[in-house]
């Protein structure tokens, strides 16, 4: 296994960290404060290709590989965890409609989502069917040449405030074999939303509940084929949970930064905190667990990119491992801080939150451990 980056991805790591820097960074801590959505900020990502990093070049896209997009979402994440997080769930939701969606469908929404002129949000969850994805209940009944939506989905980051949404239903019987992928825009009459929900962490990415009530779209805006949607939203999960787990290494990297210059400022009992022999055996956990984090990530990212039968595994192992270890990193690096960790001066707290959740979403953590013991039965 080579561990070296190409010139390449060098470059694409070296523009991802200096938009950090610039552009998310500074106002991390305000967006945070006043749960601002900065989409203008988020478009010019996209005017770096950062919306479009895995989608064909024909749409707009920049057709770069799963590895590459895990090196920029960390680099970016350094800068503000929130703001990333939502730019990878865009991404996952543009690629369902890359990967699987006709000509017609591709044409008529990716050039516009790749420059994030439109929003897409991603909706499988729903109030009753969380880990247990297959058992959702949203309908989508045909009617000739449209199809008829009735349910709700929640948790969905974006809702509300995206323009498009890839939305899973159940056009069939139980099971994952009866779910389908549908494309659904804003307007549509009888589409709804619910107030945008208070929440410990992500503050600068808006969540609320979606509703369909009688939502008619046309039979054009479904992806693929009927009874397929399961498993494109689960093919979708892979990208997602390495996409995630990255933000995790950003995440949890600034906050190994943080206390170790903090280590070497502070002063106690006559000494800097540096040199006591206990607070250097944590640091260099800290820096361990993220170190085995990021191989683990970049093993998985590859698999993915190369086709793997054991790429879902992988990838499930990654994400379970660098969302645990990040969330850890974070929350040792505030009580390194002592006191002060616990204020909003310091990004401490506000990283600790963020990260938090990336132990719940694109499939919690315990649903990462049952997908690796499946996958090791198979």
């Amino acid at each position: 296994m080579n561990f070296e980056f190409s010139d390449d991805q060098r470059a694409l790591q070296a523009a991802a960290q200096a938009f950090a820097a610039a552009e998310l960074a500074p106002y991390s801590a305000r967006w945070d404060r006043e749960s601002y959505f900065p989409v203008e900020t988020l478009r010019q990502a996209a005017a770096l290709g950062f919306a479009g990093i895995y989608l064909s070049e024909d749409v707009g896209g920049t057709g770069l590989s799963r590895l590459d997009a895990s090196l920029i979402f960390e680099a970016l994440a350094y800068g503000d965890v929130a703001t990333t997080a939502y730019l990878t769930i865009h991404n996952m939701a543009s690629w369902m409609i890359d990967r699987f969606g006709d000509e017609a469908l591709r044409q008529r929404y990716l050039p516009r989502l790749t420059t994030m002129d439109l929003i897409a949000s991603y909706c499988l969850t729903e109030p009753g069917a969380g880990s247990d994805a297959a058992a959702l209940t949203t309908t989508a009944e045909r009617q000739g040449e449209t199809y008829v939506l009735n349910g709700s989905k929640a948790f969905i980051s974006g809702g509300g405030v995206s323009d498009l949404y890839v939305v899973m239903a159940r056009t069939g019987g139980a099971g994952a074999g009866g779910v389908s992928a549908f494309v659904v825009e804003k307007e549509t009459p009888g589409l709804s939303f619910g107030a945008r929900e208070r929440k410990m962490g992500w503050n600068a990415q808006p969540t609320a509940q979606v509703n369909f009530d009688s939502v008619r779209i046309p039979l054009a805006n479904r992806i693929g084929g009927e009874g397929e949607g399961f498993r494109f939203a689960m093919m979708g999960l892979d990208g997602g949970r390495l996409n995630i787990a990255s933000c995790s290494l950003g995440g949890a990297a600034l906050a190994l930064d943080t206390a170790q210059a903090y280590l070497a400022e502070r002063r106690q009992f006559g000494r800097p905190l540096r040199e006591f022999q206990a607070l250097q055996f944590k640091l260099a956990d800290m820096a361990t667990e993220l170190e085995a984090a990021r191989l683990m990530v970049r093993r998985a990212a590859a698999a993915l990119d190369a086709g793997r039968v054991d790429a879902t595994k992988l990838c499930a192992m990654a994400k379970r491992f660098a969302t645990d270890a990040g969330f850890q990193i974070a929350n040792e690096a505030l009580q390194l801080h002592g006191g002060y960790g616990y204020l909003s001066d310091y990004p401490l707290e506000r990283i600790v939150r963020d990260l938090r959740v990336h132990q719940i979403l694109e499939g919690t953590n315990e649903i990462m451990r049952v997908i690796i013991a499946r996958e090791l039965y198979r």
